[in-house]
C-alpha cells in the first residue's frame, strides 16, 4: 500500500474541490481525509494500491471544473494514519 499527503494550490477552495476528491477517491477504492486550510490552499491523504494513487494524483492535478490547480505538493507518508473510508475533515 502507498500513503502520501498531498497540498493541491491555486483556486481550490470554494468550488467543491473536497466533495469531488471525495468522490474519486472512492471511486478508486482509495482511502484517506482531505480538509480546506485556512491559507487556501487543500490538504489531505491517500492511501491504496500504488497504481490507483498515482491515478488519483493525476486527476487531482486537473481537479473540478470550476478549479483552478496551480500546484500539487506530494510527499511520501508511509507512516500515516489513514481512516477505513474517505473522509472530509474540518
Amino acid at each position: 500500500m502507498r500513503i502520501v499527503e498531498v497540498k493541491a494550490s491555486g483556486w481550490v477552495q470554494g468550488v467543491s474541490f473536497r466533495a469531488w476528491t471525495q468522490e474519486q477517491a472512492r471511486d478508486l477504492g482509495l482511502r484517506g481525509w482531505v480538509r480546506n486550510e485556512p491559507g487556501g490552499d487543500v490538504t489531505g491523504c491517500l492511501a491504496g494500491d500504488a497504481a490507483r494513487v498515482d491515478q488519483m494524483l493525476e486527476r487531482m492535478r486537473s481537479g473540478p471544473p470550476a478549479s483552478e490547480v496551480r500546484d500539487l505538493a506530494v510527499q511520501e507518508a508511509p507512516g500515516a494514519e489513514v481512516p477505513e473510508g474517505f473522509e472530509i475533515r474540518r
